[in-house]
């Protein structure tokens, strides 16, 4: 099952986060977050001039929003549509990057890997609390991002957890 929360000018150049507020605090009291991994998408129906070349992700009224969302809510990339693309968007928001005709985003190395370890970090916190097990799910986070990360590395983030 699909979720989807809808983003407009209006709640993007007033950093209103209620669209996602509604959708998600109602899985959070119902205490069903866990049943809704990788459903959510984010619908953003932005207007603009039409001959506005960029990207969403290069458009500073929409970074920002994304950077008070990923604010309420850190480990959002849990509730992401991985699949659907969700997760490199997301990150596309908050991490400074270009865009290449021939190869597509280009992801400013540093600040990606610093943004995944943060994400990983965040991630296996919220995960232990809801008694979900994360090392593959943590896994598959950063190989989507380009990374291959030790299972070693998991290890000594779990201990950290107990």
């Amino acid at each position: 099952m699909t979720i989807t929360i809808t983003l407009n000018n209006n709640s993007i150049y007033s950093l209103d986060v209620s669209p996602a507020l509604t959708v998600i605090e109602p899985l959070l009291q119902q205490g069903s977050i866990s049943a809704h991994e990788q459903q959510l998408r984010l619908e953003i129906q932005f207007e603009r001039e039409a001959n506005d070349p960029r990207e969403l992700s290069e458009i500073p009224e929409v970074r920002l929003w994304f950077v008070r969302l990923d604010a309420k809510y850190p480990w959002l990339p849990f509730l992401l549509d991985w699949k659907a693309g969700e997760l490199a968007r997301y990150a596309a928001m908050l991490v400074p990057h270009q865009f290449s005709s021939k190869e597509g985003i280009q992801y400013n190395p540093e600040a990606l890997e610093i943004f995944l370890m943060h994400k990983i970090f965040i991630l296996s916190d919220w995960l232990h609390k809801q008694d979900i097990a994360s090392p593959s799910r943590l896994k598959s986070l950063a190989q989507i991002l380009g990374y291959e990360l030790d299972d070693a590395f998991f290890e000594m983030i779990e201990k950290t957890n107990s």
